[in-house]
């Protein structure tokens, strides 16, 4: 069974930074895509950044040039370094794998709280 764990959420106040890290076990397949959703209160889920196994980076419009996603795929790692945070990336994090031959998983989502 895959599962994603992630870790790094909290509170922080605008202009902050904080580093979201998630660690997938429980496969020996290559994880094709590995990402990063937030939801906050009332909105829908929205891609915040996805990194494929050769590196390549998407980030949604909220994200450029203020979070920078890493992954090293060896240790079946992601991770999501957020700066000047403002309060409108309140919500929770969640994190996405992509496993190959096995499908889409997703972590059970950490709190990201930045205050004004």
């Amino acid at each position: 069974q895959v599962q994603l764990v992630e870790s790094g959420g909290g509170l922080v106040q605008a202009g902050g930074s904080l580093r979201l890290s998630c660690a997938a076990s429980g496969t020996s397949f290559s994880i094709i895509v590995m990402g990063w959703y937030r939801q906050a209160p009332g909105k829908q889920r929205e891609m915040v950044a996805t990194i494929s196994e050769g590196g390549n980076t998407n980030y949604g419009d909220a994200a450029k040039g203020r979070f920078t996603i890493s992954r090293d795929n060896a240790k079946k790692t992601v991770s999501l370094q957020m700066d000047s945070l403002k309060p409108e990336d309140t919500g929770v994090y969640y994190c996405s794998a992509l496993v190959r031959y096995k499908g889409d998983y997703w972590g059970q989502g950490t709190q990201v709280t930045v205050s004004s």
